[in-house]
């Protein structure tokens, strides 16, 4: 009785080297609109950073009815906070306090209310974040207003949550580097009653609630 034998056919040199052409048209296909997403996950990660911080900051301010400073700090390294840290309009770091943080941002968190606490030294600190790689890839601009360039690195809210300080910050725009409108680059917006509204520059529609006002 003769047995049959099967053979496996293997993949050929020709189907192989098809294969790889055909995976690496579509790889570079897929690259700008990867990178692009990249990009525009960092500009909404940070905004969305910068705004629980302000959001904290305001919060803080009801809940001990004292004035609570929310600012925007540059680092030597943006992945870590310590007290290279100086107030600025362009800072993709934040820190929330009860006093100027300048120089002192390695100080220690606390959620102590009360102000005179020994065992929570000046600037008491809240709340802090730093901006980690965000920094390369992401431009924040801190302004007294949409109309108003001076840039404006803090805002401090007093214990009715409003805003209560000298050019403080109004708007914060934070977008991709190279200012390309090819990005989803946002905005943050805040009242002198303590609003705080993000929203997203490319968006004109009338109506449309993501559009800047």
């Amino acid at each position: 009785m003769s047995k049959s034998r099967s053979r496996s056919r293997g993949v050929t040199l020709v189907e192989l080297v098809v294969t790889l052409a055909v995976l690496a048209i579509l790889l570079m296909t897929m690259a700008p609109s990867a990178a692009e997403w990249i990009r525009n996950t960092r500009i909404r990660n940070t905004a969305n950073s910068i705004q629980a911080g302000l959001m904290k900051a305001r919060t803080e301010s009801l809940r001990r009815n004292t004035p609570v400073i929310f600012s925007l700090v540059t680092l030597t390294d943006n992945a870590v906070m310590d007290d290279s840290c100086t107030a600025s309009g362009s800072g993709v770091s934040w820190v929330v306090s009860l006093s100027d943080p300048g120089s002192k941002c390695a100080s220690a968190t606390s959620d102590s209310m009360t102000f005179a606490d020994s065992d929570w030294p000046a600037p008491k600190i809240i709340d802090k974040q730093a901006g980690g790689g965000a920094g390369s890839t992401v431009a924040v601009t801190g302004q007294v207003s949409k109309t108003n360039s001076t840039a404006a690195s803090t805002v401090v809210f007093n214990g009715f949550g409003r805003v209560a300080n000298a050019s403080p910050i109004g708007v914060i725009d934070i977008k991709d580097v190279t200012g390309s409108s090819t990005y989803r680059n946002l905005r943050i917006e805040l009242s002198a009653g303590g609003n705080i509204r993000l929203c997203d520059l490319q968006v004109t529609a009338t109506g449309d609630p993501r559009k800047c006002l």
